[in-house]
């Protein structure tokens, strides 16, 4: 609730040490936090997101005091990568996300789709792939790509196949776009701000390749930031993520939040079913007969028995 005094304006850019707000008439004001933030007593890294709607105080023309957050409709939080016990908060109040891969530099890794889906799938938004550097593929890569796109156009999430660099298969994204206040993410060196400028020229985000040296991507974005596209919507640019993780799930929620296994999981013996030695399970006839992706069955075996002995050595830490 706005107290006397206070404004109201958006969150568009989050450093740790100051978030850039901007307020109705477009302006923008630097501003602090005083107090502290909560989430539902999750233990956060950052209390403020990009995205965020928050009430303000002004200390100076163009400086402010943020005394409050308003109800979030939304929010997507990863595993903070430094601080494991603690979560990040990456946006709020968004409509859908973009994952940008590639299927190499660097060489695709599938499970790393199926962590970002996972990270997403608890808020329902739609989530579109899009594979970049389309130009650096060969025959094998075309071949992996067309098999990767059967398995989640099949499981409902759209899947693009684009080149940045020659600006190809950019229409599709920009229509997925447009209108929308989309999560933009992808791991380090798949071309995520090279995309996103050929897509919105204007923004001019900074660019870099892939480490001569250890081949690998580099972050270029530092902070998230919300830009405006010309054709209509926002989309909120993350720094590139090497791995995610989930001290914030128990095993139901991956068991929940795999669409299609979820969906197979009614027909199973027992309604706690983890879908590994269990008889009669409908889930594992599944993955024996083709209806269910191996390899999605693969990642969600791999981020099950990782949270469960995550939790364990909670649990008993704590006793």
């Amino acid at each position: 609730m706005k107290k006397k005094n206070e404004e109201e304006g958006v969150v568009v850019k989050s450093t740790g040490s100051f978030y850039l707000v901007q307020l109705a008439d477009g302006s923008l004001l630097s501003c602090r936090i005083v107090g502290k933030f909560r989430l539902q007593g999750l233990k956060l890294t950052n209390p403020v997101a990009v995205g965020d709607r928050v009430c303000f105080e002004r200390e100076e023309a163009t400086k402010g005091l943020i005394k409050s957050v308003l109800p979030r409709r939304n929010y997507v939080v990863r595993q903070s990568p430094r601080q494991k016990h603690n979560l990040h908060l990456l946006a709020s109040n968004i409509d859908q996300a973009l994952l940008v891969m590639t299927m190499v530099q660097p060489t695709v890794k599938q499970g790393f789709i199926d962590r970002f889906l996972l990270m997403t799938e608890p808020h329902n938004l739609p989530v579109a792939i899009a594979f970049n550097k389309a130009d650096l593929n060969v025959e094998k890569d075309i071949l992996h790509f067309g098999a990767l796109a059967e398995i989640y156009d099949e499981i409902g999430y759209q899947v693009f196949l684009c080149s940045a660099e020659q600006k190809t298969g950019l229409a599709r994204i920009e229509e997925f776009l447009k209108d929308k206040v989309t999560l933009v993410g992808g791991q380090s060196g798949v071309g995520k701000s090279t995309l996103i400028n050929a897509i919105e020229p204007t923004l001019d985000l900074r660019t870099d390749g892939l480490s001569g040296y250890s081949g690998k991507g580099q972050h270029t974005t530092t902070f998230a930031e919300m830009h405006n596209l010309s054709f209509g919507g926002q989309i909120i640019d993350t720094p590139g993520m090497k791995t995610l993780s989930f001290n914030n799930l128990e095993p139901m929620d991956v068991t929940h939040n795999f669409k299609e296994i979820f969906e197979y999981s009614s027909k199973c013996r027992f309604g706690d079913c983890s879908h590994r030695n269990e008889p009669s399970c409908a889930v594992k006839q599944a993955v024996e007969t083709g209806e269910i992706s191996e390899l999605r069955y693969g990642n969600y075996i791999q981020i099950l028995e990782e949270i469960e002995d995550q939790n364990y050595w909670e649990r008993h830490k704590e006793m």
